[in-house]
């Protein structure tokens, strides 16, 4: 299995023996009631290769499916947590964008999120887990485009330049807006190259970027570019934004909360919590805290890692 970022809250235990974890999980569940605890304590404290190992030691052991024996025990949240952290990363990406483009209307925010985040290889790895493709509105295939981006560290001076130069006349610097100049260079040129096309376009344009997809664009379109731009930029700060965003106000959006916790755990979620705390000043483990209720926060809690 692919190893992981090394910036994870979540990391793979030492001593790691899956036959002893899938019989601590198998009484867990017997009985009456479930030691939700329990199941934390393994599942959270393993690392999403050590996972499978555990699947498959449970499978050889009891004859059954570990997912489907923790579906039948636990329900909402804490369910659609636990079940999150048994997946290979690509295989809960295609789960979540198929949910996403399910039954009446299109969980836009999902698209958008996955799929401006994601390396090229990482949406490669999707693709090949959705083999389907995703058909759910006018602007997926442009985030499919995302697939194709240059991964290089090559910055080439003149091409920013006329990079910049061509999305301000795209934009700005024009009645109307040209997407296609824009997801041309959003979509194709590498980080480094584009982190020098936004130093250029703010010396031509006296703006920065973002201000100037928030003045041309609206709805699905600008919160696309906006997000590969915020991506670009800092991806950890994207991701507390998103977080941020789920919890406040009234209510908490759940399921953005959910995915991010689950996907990014083994990830960046210690440059994550770093971001939230600079640009809140709070902790993300105290808004975890405060805000969500019931009994997966426990869980939520665990996978952010601490106070710190």
């Amino acid at each position: 299995f692919a190893q992981m970022g090394t910036r994870g809250t979540v990391t793979a235990a030492s001593g790691f023996n899956p036959e002893a974890d899938a019989q601590k999980l198998r009484a867990a569940m017997k009985g009456a009631g479930t030691d939700e605890k329990a199941i934390i304590q393994v599942l959270v404290h393993r690392s999403i290769a050590q996972r499978q190992f555990i699947k498959e030691a449970f499978k050889q052991l009891f004859g059954k499916d570990l997912a489907d024996e923790l579906r039948s025990e636990l329900s909402g949240n804490f369910e659609k947590v636990v079940l999150g952290l048994l997946m290979l990363l690509p295989v809960y990406d295609a789960y979540e964008l198929k949910n996403a483009v399910k039954g009446a209307g299109t969980d836009e925010r999902c698209l958008i999120e996955i799929l401006a985040s994601r390396t090229c290889a990482e949406i490669q790895a999707i693709k090949a887990t959705y083999s389907k493709g995703i058909h759910c509105s006018t602007f997926d295939g442009k985030l499919s485009q995302q697939a194709g981006r240059d991964e290089s560290s090559v910055v080439n001076e003149v091409q920013a330049m006329k990079d910049a130069k061509d999305i301000f006349e795209a934009g700005e610097g024009r009645w109307g807006t040209d997407e296609a100049a824009f997801l041309t260079v959003l979509c194709v040129r590498n980080r480094k190259h584009l982190l020098r096309v936004f130093e250029a376009y703010k010396s031509i344009s006296g703006r920065d970027i973002e201000d100037s997809i928030k003045r041309e664009m609206s709805g699905n379109l600008e919160d696309i570019f906006l997000a590969i731009v915020q991506c670009i930029k800092n991806k950890p700060a994207f991701f507390a934004e998103q977080l941020y965003k789920s919890m406040k106000g009234m209510g908490t959006t759940d399921s953005i909360l959910i995915r991010i916790m689950v996907s990014r755990a083994e990830i960046d979620m210690i440059d994550i919590k770093m971001e939230f705390a600079k640009k809140y000043g709070k902790t993300l483990h105290s808004f975890i805290k405060g805000d969500t209720s019931g009994d997966y926060r426990a869980i939520l809690l665990e996978l952010c890692g601490g106070e710190k």
